[in-house]
């Protein structure tokens, strides 16, 4: 296939409460809230966008706040762990940051030349903050909770759990990924130029059970196409290839596909245009509810289902 994706665009999981979520994301980890929408396909679901300051592919974590929902299972067709990007000196800070949040953390493990810090979100989510020691040239987003030298540069990769790891790296190598590396049973793929933000290691574990999506688990993970022309090519490539795509999705911020690797995990093929300052200015991102031009006569019954979300005022620099 002539697929060549450069990266991951972002990961989407199910969360709990909302406000928590928000506080944890915003407070202790220090990200900004780029997007309050809904989930187009729900909209009585917030789905909430955190990132850098813009919210540019690679540095997107989002989630489906479902409040009623039971607790998912981390296991096999599924990503289950998502990692952060940190400068190489923060990983320290960064354990004792959490501990004073009352975050349950691993010991710093070494990976591929890498720290690797472990720990879960309020959900029972699995993340890891990621140190790469040739450093990370990303900006972050300096918002007052996490000083910059220690900020979150987006994200580093994902790890997918799967039964059986020859159909799944077949897949990725359609992606345009490349082999890197195997270390006991996860192995590594990077898109592009490599480096933070580029990185699958796919973690073979079959004697783990089927995973099963709810509160606590991601959802899907999507990779980054240049363009909505790209895109159309490229599904026409994966359905020539025998896959089960979806047709092209309008999700206002990027253009979507969506189809399953063989081992079961759900991707997307998200474009990085036109991106979240379409209907809202740089500086007021998150603040209000946007929905899309189909949802806005709803407006009143949908705003009227969500719950209310305060927000830190850092998140919009010009209110603090």
């Amino acid at each position: 296939m002539s697929i060549k994706t450069t990266g991951l665009h972002h990961v989407t999981a199910i969360g709990g409460d909302p406000q928590r979520n928000a506080d944890f994301y915003l407070r202790t980890l220090g990200l900004r809230l780029v997007k309050t929408t809904v989930n187009f396909d729900d909209p009585g679901t917030y789905h909430l966008y955190y990132g850098d300051e813009s919210g540019k592919p690679g540095t997107l974590m989002t989630f489906f706040p479902w409040r009623d929902a039971k607790p998912g299972r981390r296991g096999t067709g599924q990503v289950t762990t998502t990692s952060f990007s940190v400068p190489a000196h923060s990983i320290g800070w960064w354990k004792d940051q959490l501990a004073e949040a009352g975050v349950t953390t691993g010991r710093i493990a070494n990976r591929d030349g890498e720290d690797v810090l472990l720990f879960d979100d309020p959900d029972g989510l699995q993340l890891a903050l990621v140190a790469h020691p040739q450093g990370d040239p990303r900006d972050p987003w300096d918002n007052g909770h996490v000083p910059a030298e220690h900020a979150i540069r987006g994200l580093h990769s994902v790890t997918l759990s799967v039964a059986e790891e020859d159909a799944t790296a077949e897949m990725f190598r359609d992606l345009g990924l490349t082999f890197t590396g195997q270390e006991s049973n996860r192995l590594r793929f990077s898109a592009g130029e490599g480096g933070p933000g580029a990185i699958v290691d796919v973690l073979v574990t079959p004697d783990v059970p089927r995973g099963l999506v709810s509160t606590g688990t991601v959802h899907h993970v999507a990779w980054r196409a240049p363009d909505e022309e790209t895109q159309a090519g490229w599904r026409s490539e994966l359905l020539d290839a025998g896959l089960k795509v979806t047709s092209i999705l309008d999700r206002q911020y990027f253009r979507s596909i969506y189809f399953r690797e063989p081992g079961g995990t759900l991707l997307e093929v998200a474009t990085d245009q036109p991106g979240f300052a379409i209907d809202e200015p740089l500086l007021e991102l998150g603040r209000a509810l946007k929905l899309p031009p189909w949802l806005e006569p709803d407006r009143e019954q949908i705003a009227h289902m969500l719950p209310k979300l305060n927000l830190p005022s850092e998140n919009n620099p010009e209110l603090v």
